[in-house]
């Protein structure tokens, strides 16, 4: 099993062993805050968004090309999954998209619960630090989600303007 599937099966265990969310007022306080905290967090969900969106761009530019003969260079989404070889299906890799995009939302999930766990513990520690440590939270969750989104995202931006420029430059579109 892949790394980022055993990861969205961890991440899908874990969501199933839980309370339903629309019981979390019923969850003891501390809980109910860091669910609720982490689920209206916008660091939660950009990554997963830039990294689907960036791949299912590249992925649909690169189908002219598969139906002129050319080969995938991504292993990921090659049959034999080896560079260079026979792309797998559009409808395959729709679905390998959506399940990085899922492994990219856990990460940034458990990244922003373990932050919010971590800031509940130091305000407690120290009151009269409370601004500085909430500020600090901010920018750790902001700085995990650019950096996840950028690591994840920006090669196929790249490669989705590389794909229409050449698709245009042979006349494919």
């Amino acid at each position: 099993m892949s790394p980022r599937r055993s990861v969205v099966v961890a991440a899908l265990l874990l969501l199933l062993g839980q309370p339903h969310p629309a019981l979390a007022q019923d969850w003891p306080g501390p809980v109910s805050d860091v669910f609720r905290q982490v689920v209206f967090d916008p660091t939660t969900y950009a990554p997963a968004v830039l990294s689907f969106t960036a791949e299912r761009l590249d992925w649909k530019s690169s189908q002219v090309f598969f139906q002129h003969g050319y080969v995938e260079h991504n292993p990921q989404f090659t049959i034999s999954g080896r560079p260079d070889d026979v792309p797998i299906s559009y409808g395959a890799g729709k679905r390998r998209i959506t399940a990085n995009a899922l492994a990219d939302l856990t990460a940034s999930a458990m990244n922003n619960v373990s932050s919010r766990v971590v800031e509940r513990v130091l305000i407690a520690r120290f009151p009269t630090r409370q601004k500085l440590i909430r500020a600090l939270g901010w920018v750790e969750r902001i700085a995990f989600a650019a950096s996840l989104a950028t690591v994840q995202s920006s090669r196929h931006f790249r490669q989705w303007r590389e794909n229409e420029r050449l698709a245009r430059e042979l006349g494919y579109q």
